[in-house]
């Protein structure tokens, strides 16, 4: 059969991902919810679910302004620049640094998660991270095939 290539794997896995989370902020700026809210909320009869005094920041962050689902978004086309890559940061050491790529998607899913839109998102973005981390002890590394450019599919 072969090996599996773990970072080529979770390439495809990030690249999903990050797509889907790109959407979601869309559409968590129209429609805004804190996902956490029901954690300590206090249930009203004529109110529903009321969040508790200790998230109104997230609150204000999230449902008054949408600054989570921005900041999601803009590191969403960063990271998909460098997945799939932009023309000027393919072959570039950034773009060959697997920890980089572990990072920006963990900060991916730490914002995903906070809104609810974001939550498929962030649960596979930290899969990807899962893909990334074993390439890495695996040491793999994402090298340019020089050797192989004009060759086309002949050996």
């Amino acid at each position: 059969m072969g090996n599996l290539v773990w970072h080529e794997w979770s390439r495809l896995v990030s690249l999903t991902a990050t797509v889907y989370t790109i959407w979601a902020a869309f559409w968590g700026i129209l429609f805004r919810k804190f996902f956490w809210d029901f954690v300590g909320g206090i249930l009203r009869a004529p109110g529903g679910l009321q969040p508790a005094n200790n998230v109104m920041i997230f609150i204000d962050i999230i449902v008054k302004a949408p600054i989570v689902q921005l900041l999601s978004m803009i590191l969403g086309f960063a990271i998909l620049a460098l997945e799939y890559p932009l023309p000027y940061l393919k072959g570039t050491s950034v773009h060959r640094s697997l920890v980089v790529r572990v990072v920006a998607l963990l900060l991916q899913a730490f914002l995903a998660i906070l809104y609810y839109q974001g939550t498929n998102g962030a649960i596979w973005s930290l899969v990807a991270v899962i893909g990334y981390t074993r390439a890495i002890v695996l040491g793999e590394t994402m090298e340019q095939a020089k050797e192989n450019r004009g060759r086309g599919g002949k050996a």
